[in-house]
């Protein structure tokens, strides 16, 4: 008797152009090891949909809050890392809304208020049960993967204006509220409400992960062996007021102080060596 193949498999999948303003990719994940295998999941600001067709997995929050995944959940928006545990033979599949896309779906499901949540709670029709179904019954991933982007279809709304004002908003130096606001014609206190229901976030939200994003792309560019951190130069560079707000931002998204996370980073550069 052949004995079992133990492997851990996981890969993105990427999606076609006439879905990149719905979708920033799929994540697929196989666990046949006889132990469980446990990942960390960072902060996007994205809102995820998963889908699980084996043993169920299960996720643990910061505050260490645990959820189970039976055939299908959604989560987010995702503001801090925490932990996600495959067991044996468990299989996840992982949309990845962008942007608004989630609202562009499921309309005033609030996502703020009501995530975790089935996803036929949310439509508020058992469509995503059924769609299960038809899932578990199809061998190949990309073919889930392609099944998944044809029954969005009929339930997605087209974009509005303003969230396509705010989705493409690209500036380091203005304020995105006040200039859209002043493009749109419209209060700012009016595409603060739009950009809370239709992305799940706030303005000010995104921005202060955008700047913690920043300090992490500095920290991965320094070549360990030859250089050290210059925390200052960083605080500066992504516009901090000082090192204490720096450590607040890091244990807010990742749990960890920029030392633990430095000595992290550093533990896996050397790990080729």
């Amino acid at each position: 008797m052949k004995p079992k193949e133990e492997t851990y498999r996981s890969f993105r999948i990427s999606v076609p152009k006439e879905f990149e303003t719905v979708f920033s990719h799929f994540y697929y994940a196989e666990n046949k090891f006889e132990h469980t295998i446990t990942k960390t999941l960072l902060p996007s600001f994205q809102t995820i949909m998963v889908f699980n067709f084996g043993v169920q997995a299960f996720l643990v929050s910061k505050q260490k809050t645990k959820i189970e995944v039976d055939k299908c959940i959604v989560l987010g928006p995702i503001k801090s890392a925490f932990e996600y545990s495959l067991p044996p033979d468990s299989i996840i599949l992982v949309a990845n809304f962008k942007a608004d896309a989630f609202y562009r779906f499921f309309g005033k499901a609030f996502l703020s208020d009501h995530l975790p949540v089935h996803p036929d709670e949310a439509m508020e029709e058992n469509c995503f049960t059924r769609l299960w179904f038809q899932l578990d019954s199809i061998a190949s991933t990309e073919e889930k993967v392609d099944h998944i982007l044809n029954f969005c279809k009929p339930y997605l709304n087209q974009q509005n204006a303003t969230s396509t004002l705010l989705a493409n908003f690209r500036s380091d130096t203005m304020n995105s509220i006040k200039s859209i606001a002043e493009e749109a014609r419209q209060s700012e206190r009016n595409i603060q409400l739009i950009h809370k229901r239709h992305f799940g976030f706030s303005a000010k939200e995104v921005n202060r992960y955008h700047r913690f994003v920043k300090a992490i792309e500095l920290i991965q560019q320094t070549d360990f062996s030859k250089e050290k951190i210059n925390w200052f130069e960083i605080i500066n560079q992504c516009g901090y007021y000082d090192q204490s707000q720096l450590i607040h931002d890091f244990k807010h998204f990742i749990n960890l102080s920029p030392k633990n996370y430095l000595k992290f980073q550093q533990d896996i550069c050397r790990a080729g060596e």
